[in-house]
């Protein structure tokens, strides 16, 4: 009865909190019409597009797809390869460092993406098109997670991810550089959306690579940022945290 009666408090406040921001968009909607007199723009009631959510103190941002793929850009940047290969990551990283890196990018769901220095394909990542030991610089970043749980229109496996990463770390040179992006914490699949990894699970995975960096961004990043260089105890102790590997092929 108690959580019955919190959630109902809390679906009171929220149309309440949802009324007065209304109101208040109402209001500032005929001001700005009673000073505005240039007549540059029609200002007309049915052309309204309410924004309600963002008088806010700071900027709010999503950890998880804001650090990740900067961390990975500097990453690369490190490896300075003569082409990076992204396979299935966020957008927003491939059009971004291919400003200054030549990338291809391939997903099991083509982007059409038209800019320079990209190329863009698809692939599977359980049966990678690529030969043996051929790609010297690779990023795969949360994507393994969702692999085999339909999300995408790919089949169910329960094994899809390790069959991924099987095929990762084939197709990678000899001395060169994987990046690999998954959540992490204490194990568990959250269907269909994604699985959560141990930081163990993805270095036992990986055991035939060197780690050359681990960083994380936890649970609490608003307030912790991203954790540089980060312990496995950290790892461990989230709930949803983004686990960030830079492993090196032997």
């Amino acid at each position: 009865m108690t959580i019955f009666l919190d959630r109902l408090r809390g679906f009171y406040h929220a149309k309440k909190d949802k009324t007065e921001k209304w109101k208040s968009f109402k209001k500032e909607f005929n001001l700005l019409k009673r000073l505005d007199k240039s007549g540059r723009f029609k200002q007309d009631w049915t052309d309204i597009y309410p924004c309600l959510d963002d008088k806010t103190d700071l900027t709010y941002f999503e950890g998880h797809y804001t650090y990740h793929p900067a961390w990975a850009a500097r990453v690369v940047k490190k490896i300075a390869p003569a082409v990076h290969v992204d396979i299935s990551s966020t957008l927003h990283f491939c059009t971004v460092v291919s400003a200054f890196q030549p990338v291809e990018f391939y997903d099991y769901r083509p982007a059409p993406l038209q800019l320079d220095g990209l190329t863009t394909g698809k692939t599977d990542l359980t049966n990678l098109q690529f030969a043996t030991g051929s790609i010297h610089s690779l990023s795969c970043m949360h994507t393994i997670e969702h692999i085999g749980l339909g999300r995408y229109g790919e089949k169910i496996d329960p094994d899809a991810d390790l069959k991924a990463i099987e095929e990762l770390k084939r197709v990678v040179a000899p001395g060169g550089n994987l990046i690999i992006v998954v959540p992490t914490g204490i194990p568990k699949l959250a269907f269909n959306a994604h699985r959560i990894y141990s930081y163990q699970q993805v270095c036992s995975y990986f055991d035939s690579f060197t780690l050359k960096e681990f960083s994380l961004i936890p649970d609490n990043y608003l307030e912790a940022g991203m954790i540089l260089n980060a312990s496995p105890g950290d790892a461990d102790q989230q709930h949803w945290g983004c686990g960030c590997f830079w492993f090196e092929k032997p």
